[in-house]
């Protein structure tokens, strides 16, 4: 052995060097994330679950209302198992968050673990739904855009029309606002990415709807903005679900307006069509939400919640550190 040869240890205790992530990812990435978080596999998947949900709900309902729906000559059966069909969502949802360990923690997200799940957010919300539609509504019918009447007040069918409207409001809720936006917290740090992202898929969800424009898609995105900042400030997605469903039964199942362009047979009120015109307040292809003053509206409440919550510490409930 050569007797000048040195030999050199690394000492125990020292770090070998580790390669550097990117900086730009780094920054805008969660230690938590994972390559399944990314926005666009994210937003893809959402969306297959929900078509997967409509088909398996669609065929449940149909096939235990059958006999009702193909002889409906008032409209209850059609309108209930159209919203009712929503609870195929629901099982999807749920099975797929079941059966994938890693997105487990979103069910408590759900619960009463996040301190605004209650039941007077839940109360809350039913009120600023209906309180915002009927302002929509009103404005559209001092103006003149359309002209509604008394048509019948038949209590039972009301009440199962509501669970069936809440049904499809929150399934939607539980999509954009439950599934998408906790899979993003968990990716991205900026809390405003997952405001954006799963409003503008939620926008995205009504681009086939009848009479469905520009305005109405800008006022959709709008409302998912409202919803999400009711999920990050207030911290409960029951009270956007509730708000949700409060505006939708109210244009819908009480006033007989066309709900993102989809008109009920069932209602308390009757809309004279032949009446309706277009302007600030109303669109005749699409109802109350294609109009500059429900964009108002929207927006109005985004900045309301803004402004009440912004200066105090928000901390709503991380389902992934629980």
């Amino acid at each position: 052995m050569n007797e000048n040869m040195q030999y050199y240890q690394q000492p125990n205790n020292v770090v070998p060097p580790q390669p550097q992530k990117n900086g730009f990812f780094q920054k805008i990435h969660t230690p938590k994330f994972h390559w399944t978080d990314q926005f666009i596999f994210i937003s893809i998947l959402s969306y297959v679950l929900l078509v997967i949900g409509q088909i398996i709900g669609d065929l449940i309902v149909t096939l235990l209302m059958y006999d009702h729906i193909f002889n409906d000559p008032t409209g209850f059966y059609n309108i209930t198992e159209m919203y009712l069909s929503f609870i195929g969502i629901w099982i999807i949802i749920c099975l797929y968050m079941a059966c994938v360990p890693k997105n487990r923690p979103i069910f408590s997200a759900l619960g009463a673990k996040a301190k605004g799940n209650n039941i007077l957010l839940l109360i809350v919300g039913l009120l600023i739904g209906f309180g915002t539609n009927m302002i929509c509504a009103l404005a559209a019918i001092f103006n003149k855009d359309i002209s509604i009447y008394y048509d019948s007040f038949p209590a039972i069918e009301l009440i199962i029309l509501f669970a069936a409207v809440f049904v499809q409001s929150s399934a939607e809720e539980l999509v954009c606002r439950g599934f998408l936006y906790q899979k993003l917290r968990k990716g991205y740090k900026s809390p405003a990415f997952a405001i954006i992202v799963n409003s503008a898929f939620f926008a995205s969800l009504h681009l086939g709807n009848p009479g469905v424009g520009v305005l109405a898609i800008l006022d959709i995105f709008a409302t998912g903005i409202f919803f999400s900042l009711m999920v990050y400030y207030l911290d409960s997605i029951w009270c956007a679900m509730a708000a949700h469903a409060a505006w939708n039964y109210t244009q819908n199942i009480i006033l007989g307006l066309p709900n993102s362009g989809i008109v009920s047979p069932f209602s308390i009120y009757r809309l004279d069509t032949a009446a309706a015109t277009n302007s600030f307040a109303y669109n005749v292809d699409f109802g109350l939400e294609g109009t500059i003053l429900s964009i108002a509206v929207q927006v109005a409440g985004c900045i309301v919640l803004y402004l009440l919550f912004h200066n105090k510490k928000v901390n709503p409930y991380d389902p992934w550190n629980n």
